[in-house]
């Protein structure tokens, strides 16, 4: 399903696109931008332009535009350098190989040359020095002072760009959406400048924006001195991947100048739309070709680098389409497919280019396709690529062919137009409008679940990626059902290790339908759009539901969730993880690891009566609980806390009632108290001195079940995860009280009463008072 972005805002989100032109002084640039916004050469062009706004219908795309002028106003630093090789000055200390004392003099000699200059500057500059604040210069390069005979003055020239220039280009830089860097087409130098100083600069400040290069005056280039553009500009374009477009141009005579382009662009006059884009294929216009410019469409190229960005289509490197622009387009036509026979038959293809798209009424063009057009598009495809066209119609090999030679020749319009229908944004994923997250809006203790209605499509989505129909998901049929995901949610923490796996790393239903339960009890928002883009057909919305308040349930002492999540605390070696691993089928280890980051469990738990539940368990590293409990809201999400110890060992015994005190204590501060169990484990090994009689005491003083044995080594849980799933279900039972609680609640209880005796006191003081008045009244009527 897609929606269409609001008449004032643009592709991509954008309502304006903010470009900066820099270079060096004198290339043309204030020139440059009057000629694109009146369409003719001016006159006289002050130093540097306000900003300039082209209006929204300048473009196709009816995206206004606003251009930055900067300043790089620069000075001729003339040094006239006195030899570093007069003998009468430095022979002194070097004969007597004293070379401090020489490095001494030498300095002492740069500072008054630089003295000089700064002094000749002053007075010589034509009042440019005067218009500095001061007369300190960055100096772009900084090279040893040429030498020549003794006494004699050398006149070194050096390019300056002032450090308030610098600062404000700087500012300027920091806020664009695109960069249009110039050189002058006569002064090659200025062509070098954008290696060593301009596109470093970028890079050095962090300016993540499309950058166009434009050579302007070609009209002065010297037609004895003609250089291939391409030639020249590609080492540069490897080495600056940022560089989308180069252009060359004249504002003075209004040359249709010629430019090579990294991939293809087309003229700005033609409608973006798929059949122009088809008539270009069908027409076997190559890449690199030359074309011809008008000046105002230099700023068109770097509005269209904004609005139809490169990079998260197409790598330059592999020069091929992105693996998440793929998976997109993949879902794409799996969505057109509306026979699901593998290909788009002609009807379907005119589907989704024309004005009534069948695509689940997605609009993509305004313009149907004619037939002799869609006879061009699989003739082209077919030539290029057998295996894009069958007899059925275009396939997904040849309609992903298709879009990467759109992409290749400059259509990327065409591409977005496709992708941005269908609910994508610029990181090609689903925008944040196809989701939800309204039906996502709960109180901390509450927690979202799948419906029914989403387990029941996700167990035919199961049963239709089991190719081999062995009752398993093997990684290969798991990563082809998340192929029309931007990536598969499911290859990092906390969900890579978190169901239970076959020994090939297969899953089984349950254990499906465990990942799914996880995620959406994490993190609903995802699990939504990884539905949407698993071909989920219903309103998103209807996926999921949010729980009654696990306060609620306490007081009607019964919960009515699917997902349970527990906490599982305890100290190091205590067995917290070998209790995760059992839970998940893995088996049982010697060898220990210690857990320094939180990690989840999940799976199906069998309930008397034929009641499925799912139970997460999150096990919280002995030395992260402080970070834990320092969040009010922590135990809000908790369902049922589990406290495990070494049964073995007194110390860990000690540690983990004293966790126990700590998160009761947590619960009784915020209102969250949550059912807890504890859990001997290591049962196999001889129990501590005491063990019985100090877990009698602990469990009787705190008012829950006494700990409960298990054994991983042995395989003996004792029922522990059905239990844990029980007290869950019941949320009013098995909640510890601490002796400050029990205190509190005493306190409650007398205050209670005592408000209840002053209320019975005060109703019968006013009861007998009224009974006065009325006996009195009595009274002196019958008198």
């Amino acid at each position: 399903m897609a929606k269409s972005a609001p008449a004032n805002v643009g592709p991509g989100g954008k309502t304006g696109v903010r470009i900066v032109v820099c270079g060096d002084k004198g290339t043309g640039k204030s020139s440059l931008i009057v000629t694109a916004a009146a369409d003719t050469f001016p006159a006289n062009v002050p130093p540097v332009l306000p900003p300039t706004r082209l209006p929204e219908d300048f473009y196709p795309d009816r995206v206004p535009i606003t251009i930055i002028d900067t300043s790089s106003r620069s000075v001729l630093l003339c040094l006239y350098a006195h030899t570093l090789t007069d003998t009468h000055y430095l022979s002194g200390a070097v004969n007597e190989g004293n070379e401090n004392e020489r490095r001494r003099r030498e300095k002492v000699r740069m500072e008054e040359n630089v003295s000089f200059a700064c002094d000749w500057l002053v007075d010589r500059m034509n009042g440019i020095a005067k218009e500095e604040d001061d007369t300190s210069f960055l100096l772009r390069s900084l090279s040893s002072f040429v030498t020549n005979e003794i006494g004699k003055m050398v006149p070194y020239h050096m390019e300056c760009l002032s450090m308030e220039d610098r600062g404000k280009v700087g500012e300027e830089l920091r806020q664009a959406d695109a960069v249009v860097l110039t050189y002058a087409c006569d002064r090659p130098e200025t062509l070098d400048e954008l290696s060593t100083f301009w596109l470093p600069e970028l890079r050095r400040l962090e300016v993540k924006v499309p950058v166009i290069v434009v050579g302007c005056k070609l009209d002065l280039r010297d037609e004895n001195h003609q250089v291939s553009l391409e030639q020249v500009m590609m080492p540069i374009m490897q080495q600056f991947r940022e560089i989308e477009t180069c252009i060359e141009c004249s504002a003075l005579k209004q040359i249709q100048g010629f430019f090579r382009v990294k991939l293809f662009v087309c003229n700005a006059e033609h409608m973006l739309d798929f059949t122009h884009a088809i008539h270009e294929i069908n027409d076997n216009v190559l890449p690199f070709e030359i074309f011809h410019l008008l000046i105002p469409e230099v700023f068109y190229y770097a509005q269209k680098a904004v609005l139809h960005p490169t990079g998260p289509l197409f790598d330059q490197e592999s020069q091929a389409l992105k693996p998440r622009c793929v998976r997109a387009l993949k879902r794409i036509f799996i969505l057109c497919d509306l026979d699901k026979d593998g290909a788009l038959s002609d009807a379907e293809l005119n589907d989704f280019q024309g004005p009534n798209s069948g695509c689940n009424q997605v609009k993509c063009f305004n313009s149907p396709l004619q037939p002799s057009e869609i006879v061009g598009v699989k003739r082209v495809v077919q030539e290029k690529l057998r295996e894009g066209v069958n007899e059925r119609g275009l396939t997904l090999a040849g309609f992903l062919f298709l879009h990467a030679l759109f992409i290749e020749k400059g259509r990327l319009e065409t591409t977005w137009t496709v992708l941005r229908k269908f609910g994508y944004n610029n990181d090609i994923k689903l925008a944040d409008e196809l989701i939800p997250y309204a039906s996502f809006k709960r109180a901390p203790d509450q927690s979202v679940e799948l419906t029914n209605e989403a387990i029941e499509f996700l167990r035919g989505i199961f049963e239709l990626f089991d190719v081999d129909t062995d009752n398993t998901l093997r990684p290969i049929e798991v990563e082809d059902l998340f192929s029309t995901a931007p990536e598969s949610p499911w290859d990092e923490a906390p969900y890579k290790d978190a169901p239970e796996k076959t020994a090939l790393g297969g899953l089984s239903l349950d254990g499906f339908l465990s990942q799914w339960a996880l995620m959406t009890l994490l993190d609903p928002a995802r699990s939504v759009e990884n539905l949407i883009y698993i071909g989920y057909p219903g309103d998103p919305s209807s996926a999921i539901r949010v729980t009654r308040r696990r306060r609620l349930d306490r007081k009607k002492q019964q919960s009515e969730r699917n997902v349970f999540q527990c906490f599982v605390f305890g100290p190091k070696h205590a067995g917290k993880s070998a209790l995760l691993n059992s839970f998940i089928g893995r088996p049982f280890s010697d060898d220990y690891s210690s857990t320094t980051e939180e990690r989840y469990a999940v799976n199906v738990v069998d309930q008397p009566g034929g009641m499925r539940k799912s139970l997460v368990l999150r096990e919280i590293p002995e030395d992260g609980v402080g970070k834990l409990l320092s969040n009010k809201d922590s135990l809000a999400a908790c369902d049922i806390a589990v406290f495990v110890h070494d049964s073995s060992d007194a110390t860990s015994w000690k540690r983990a009632t004293e966790l126990l005190v700590e998160v009761a204590t947590h619960g009784e501060d915020t209102g969250f108290e949550v059912p807890c169990l504890i859990v001997a484990a290591k049962d196999d090994l001889d129990s501590f001195p005491m063990a019985i009689q100090d877990s009698t005491r602990v469990s009787q003083d705190m008012g829950i079940e006494a700990p409960i044995p298990i054994s991983s080594r042995l395989g003996d849980f004792n029922n522990i995860f059905r239990r844990i799933v029980s007290a869950a279900e019941h949320p009013h039972l098995s909640i510890p009280e601490t002796e400050a609680g029990k205190s509190r609640k005493q306190y409650h209880r007398l205050i209670n009463r005592s408000l209840m005796v002053v209320s019975v006191g005060a109703a019968v003081a006013i009861v007998g008072l009224a009974a006065y008045r009325v006996y009195a009244a009595r009274k002196n009527t019958s008198s």
